[in-house]
């Protein structure tokens, strides 16, 4: 069971339970269990089974894959409203999960377990609505990162994340070297190669950790290309 107050935040977040029966929403909380956890913590590892279905209330996941060599390249996040489309996917299918998934941060949710998931996927009309719908919203997202990876050069790719952060009003950025290169699919050396001539040609300024984001219609420009 959870919360009175879980059970307000998860409504807030996830409308379709309000939608749906009376039967099914009773079931649904008795069935649930809520979790919270700490940033850094392996939720799932590549050839798992899944365990649980995770559908956040607050914090970042992250799900990633990982080449022999150790690269890592960002499928996407999972934030609050949302839950893990490959976790849904190989709870249907009963297969392994292809990829790694981590907290980013402290993450609260509210977690269903496999059996529950695909019963009342032929049950509840509102629920199956949910999961299809989060199939469909993830493979094009997915689909958008294996395109980029493939197609666009990198500086390319790093200037179109800056322009979305500016797009944000963000002009700079808490990120490592190291974490750029994993959500770009790329290594660590060529990410700090690309800084640095990002740095040299005035777009950027960078320090430890942060980088801060100093001509934003030439980083547009390139974005672009």
């Amino acid at each position: 069971m959870i919360s009175a107050q879980q059970q307000a935040e998860f409504e807030r977040l996830f409308p379709f339970i309000r939608q749906a029966d009376a039967g099914f929403v009773e079931s649904f909380y008795a069935s649930c269990r809520y979790i919270a956890l700490p940033a850094g913590v392996s939720i799932c590892d590549e050839g798992e089974q899944c365990a649980q279905l995770s559908m956040l209330l607050d914090g970042v996941g992250r799900v990633y894959k990982l080449s022999p060599g150790g690269r890592e390249v960002t499928l996407y996040r999972i934030r609050a409203g949302e839950a893990c489309v490959l976790t849904a996917s190989c709870i249907m299918n009963q297969g392994s999960f292809p990829a790694m998934a981590v907290t980013e941060t402290p993450v609260r949710a509210v977690v269903v377990a496999p059996d529950r998931v695909r019963n009342w996927i032929c049950e509840e009309q509102h629920w199956q609505h949910f999961i299809f719908g989060l199939l469909s919203h993830r493979l094009a997202s997915i689909i958008s990162v294996v395109e980029e990876v493939a197609f666009k050069r990198i500086d390319v790719r790093l200037a179109d994340k800056f322009a979305h952060s500016l797009a944000q009003g963000k002009t700079s950025l808490q990120m490592t070297h190291a974490e750029l290169a994993a959500d770009l699919g790329s290594s660590r050396e060529v990410v700090s190669r690309i800084l640095k001539d990002f740095s040299q040609r005035g777009l950027i300024e960078t320090s430890r950790g942060s980088i801060r984001l100093t001509d934003p219609a030439a980083i547009e420009h390139l974005a672009r290309q």
